[in-house]
């Protein structure tokens, strides 16, 4: 994740003065993805669509775990909305599952997934 933000250029833009909700994907999400799709996404060439992804996954606003549990659906920092199912087994975001919630951030709140959200999906 790290490397994608920088990459598209948007680690000042998370650092700002928020508050921000990051949906973030582990290492292993990543992985998940087709093989070769991190890199095509990390070129140059490809910064729009890396941008259009990685803001897929923030919302503008501290979104605290007790809160997105009352969410059915959030509109993310690309303008698009994501879905929030919320099930005896956890919360899902689309679909990936939140498998860590609340780690605080110095402007806003990270929850973990597992699994990498596309827009349009």
């Amino acid at each position: 994740l790290a490397a994608a933000l920088g990459a598209a250029d948007l680690v000042d833009t998370l650092k700002g003065e928020g508050p921000f909700t990051v949906f973030a994907p582990t290492d292993e999400a990543f992985a998940k993805l087709p093989a070769g799709t991190v890199e095509t996404l990390l070129k140059p060439e490809n910064r729009d669509q890396l941008v259009a992804i990685l803001t897929y996954h923030v919302v503008a606003g501290k979104v605290k775990a007790a809160d997105v549990v009352k969410l059915s659906e959030a509109t993310t920092v690309n303008g698009a909305t994501i879905a929030i199912t919320v099930t005896d087994g956890g919360v899902r975001v689309n679909d990936a599952n939140v498998i860590a919630t609340d780690i605080k951030a110095s402007n806003g709140v990270i929850h973990v997934i597992d699994t990498v959200i596309l827009p349009g999906s």
